[in-house]
C-alpha cells in the first residue's frame, strides 16, 4: 500500500468517525474527542499522519461551536484559540499556497472572536483604535495567535501589512511578552525575535534587538528547536555571522538526536528539523 493511499484511508476513516460522533455527541464528547484528536504526545508521533488528527480536531471543534451558550465564556475562548491556532499548525504544515492564505485568515478570524469576548476589548477599540485593543487584551492565547495567523496572513495582503497592519502583529507580540513570556514554549520571545528580524525597518527596531528575544526563548525553552532555527536563518545568516548559524545548526541536530526533546514538541520539532537541514544543505 502507497503512502498516499493509507493517508486518504486514514481520512476517510476519520471523517467517518466525525460524522458519527458530530450526528449523537453532547458538548462535552465533542470537546473531548477534538482534545484527543489533537493530542500529540500520548503516542508515537508520526508527522504526515497527524495531518488527518489535525483535520479532524478543527472539525469537532467546528461543529462544537455553535453549540456553546453564550455564558460559557471560558469555554468558547478556549475552543476558539484551539481552532486559530490549528488553522496555523495546518497552514505551516500541510498546506499549499492557496489553502495557506484561506487557513491563516481563518484562524486570525476565530482569535479576532476571542479577542472580543473579553469585556473591555470594543470598548478600548472604539475610544482608542483597534492596536490599543490588542495592547490592552489579557487573553495571552488569543492575542498571541491572532499575532501569528494575521502576520502570516500578510505576506498575501502586502498593501494592508505596510497600512499597519505590521504594527498590529508587533502590538500583538509585544503584549503577548508582557501578560506571559513562557506561553507556548517561549513563543511570544521567538515570536518578537522573528519579527525584528524580518521587519525590523517597520516596526522602528534595529535587526540586533531581535537576538535578546531570541536567546530569552531558548533560555525559556530549550528543547523547542524554533527559536535556534529562526534566530540562524533570520539573523545570522543575514549578517554574515557564519560562525552564530553554524553553531546554531549544531546545537539543533545534536539536541534532535535526543529522542525526548523531539518527543518534547513532537509537531514543532520536526518542522524545525527538516528547516534546519535545509540550511544545511
Amino acid at each position: 500500500m502507497t503512502t498516499r493511499t493509507l493517508l486518504v484511508g486514514m481520512a476517510v476513516v476519520a471523517m467517518s468517525a466525525f460524522l458519527s460522533i458530530a450526528q449523537d455527541a453532547t458538548l462535552d464528547d465533542l470537546l473531548a474527542e477534538a482534545e484527543s484528536a489533537y493530542d500529540r504526545w500520548s503516542e508515537p508521533f508520526d508527522f504526515n499522519a497527524y495531518e488527518t488528527s489535525l483535520r479532524l480536531a478543527v472539525d469537532l471543534w467546528e461543529e462544537a461551536l455553535p453549540r456553546i451558550p453564550d455564558k460559557a465564556v471560558q469555554t468558547l475562548s478556549h475552543v476558539l484559540v484551539r481552532l486559530a491556532q490549528s488553522e496555523f499548525e495546518l497552514a505551516e504544515a500541510y498546506l499549499g499556497k492557496r489553502e495557506k492564505e484561506r487557513a491563516y485568515e481563518r484562524g486570525k478570524n476565530y482569535a479576532l472572536r476571542a479577542l472580543r469576548l473579553e469585556p473591555t476589548f470594543d470598548e478600548v477599540e472604539s475610544a482608542d483604535g483597534f492596536r490599543a485593543a490588542l495592547r490592552s487584551a489579557t487573553d495571552v492565547g488569543a492575542i498571541f495567535w491572532y499575532g501569528n495567523c494575521l502576520g502570516q496572513w500578510l505576506n498575501y495582503h502586502r498593501f494592508t501589512a505596510i497600512m499597519g497592519g505590521v504594527l498590529d502583529v508587533a502590538a500583538c507580540f509585544e503584549r503577548s511578552v508582557e501578560l506571559d513570556e513562557a506561553y507556548d514554549a517561549g513563543g511570544p520571545q521567538r515570536a518578537m525575535g522573528s519579527l525584528i528580524a524580518q521587519a525590523h525597518f517597520v516596526i522602528g527596531k534595529n535587526r540586533i534587538d531581535c537576538v535578546v528575544h531570541f536567546e530569552r526563548a531558548i533560555e525559556l525553552a530549550p528543547h523547542h528547536l524554533e527559536a535556534y532555527v529562526s534566530y540562524a536563518e533570520q539573523f545570522a545568516r543575514p549578517s554574515g555571522d557564519d560562525a552564530l548559524f553554524d553553531r546554531l545548526l549544531a546545537d539543533v541536530f545534536r539536541l534532535a538526536e535526543d529522542p525526548a526533546v523531539m518527543a518534547a514538541f513532537p509537531f514543532y520539532n520536526a518542522i524545525s528539523l527538516a528547516r534546519a537541514r535545509g540550511l544545511a544543505d
